[in-house]
Formats: C-alpha cells, sequence, structure tokens
C-alpha cells in the first residue's frame, strides 16, 4: 500500500455487514469525487461453491475440523497479496484476479471474473 494509492480492506463472514459497509464507503467516495476500485474476496478463493462444500465433506472425513473458509488451503493470499501490491505501486486497475486450474469459472457471485471493478 501506499500513501498515493491507499487500500482500504473491508473483511468478514456472510451476513456480518460487509456489504453495508462498502456501500457506505461508496457514498463517501461519491460525495468526495473519490474514484476508487473495488476488489471482491471472493474472486480470490480457491473453489467454487460445490468444490468447497465437497472438500468440507472430505476434510470432516478425515477428521480436520480447521478446514474452512478462512484456511489458507481455500484462499489464493499469495495472489491477493500481489493485486494489492501492485495496485498500492501503481494505482491502476489492471490487475486481475487468479485463474487457478482447480476453479471453475461458473461462479454464483454477482462479480467480474477479475474481482476488479471500477
Amino acid at each position: 500500500m501506499s500513501r498515493a494509492h491507499p487500500i482500504i480492506s473491508i473483511t468478514g463472514s456472510s451476513g456480518a455487514g460487509t456489504t453495508s459497509v462498502k456501500k457506505t464507503f461508496e457514498q463517501i467516495f461519491r460525495r468526495e469525487k473519490v474514484v476508487a476500485a473495488y476488489i471482491e474476496g471472493d474472486a480470490f478463493h480457491r473453489y467454487n461453491r460445490l468444490e468447497m462444500r465437497t472438500k468440507m465433506l472430505e476434510e470432516a472425513e478425515r477428521g480436520n475440523g480447521h478446514f474452512s473458509h478462512f484456511s489458507p488451503e481455500t484462499n489464493l493470499f499469495v495472489e491477493l497479496e500481489r493485486v494489492f501490491r501492485d495496485y498500492g505501486e501503481s494505482g491502476t486497475k489492471d490487475c486481475t484476479a487468479p485463474s487457478s486450474p482447480t476453479r471453475s469459472t461458473s461462479r454464483s457471485t454477482p462479480t467480474s471474473r477479475s474481482g476488479l471493478y471500477p
């Protein structure tokens, strides 16, 4: 992150109010005439919803009680860090989410494949 291209990250579980917080920031940015880029964190999940359900069942059968949506194994943290770093350095919206070979391109979330939109 840089002073010239700051990053605000809002995280939380489903239903925690992250969308409400994002909408509040959108209103503030609109009022202040701030042009912002938004990155959907869902674009950095390793598995789509169906794949994740399957993996959760597999891991539970193995006795892995620590496998979850927040596990490093289920997210693409290195790629997300790269997008944050690149945006912080350049301020451009040319960053894209990774295309994981284990990840299906059919998504139930309404975001672009890149996960980044103006």
